[in-house]
């Protein structure tokens, strides 16, 4: 997560494109932009693209984010 976090820290996403580039195993899961960042853990962000900022939402394991997905999927 440290690793992630210094990456993000200095990038300058300006499209999603950008996101994938820089980290390949990046989702786009409706409003929210999904890091598997290892150890079993992923962090769910919002990414606002046009201020150039990246907010945490929420940093969850991989259960925690099987449990989150199928929440964010009733809200449809």
């Amino acid at each position: 997560m440290a690793a992630w976090f210094k990456v993000v820290s200095s990038a300058s996403f300006t499209k999603f494109a950008d996101v994938k580039r820089t980290f390949n195993s990046a989702d786009h899961v409706g409003d929210f932009v999904v890091f598997d960042v290892g150890a079993g853990c992923r962090i769910i962000t919002v990414i606002h693209f046009n201020r150039g900022r990246v907010y945490i939402r929420h940093v969850l394991t991989h259960r925690g984010y099987d449990d989150w997905t199928t929440r964010q999927r009733g809200k449809r």
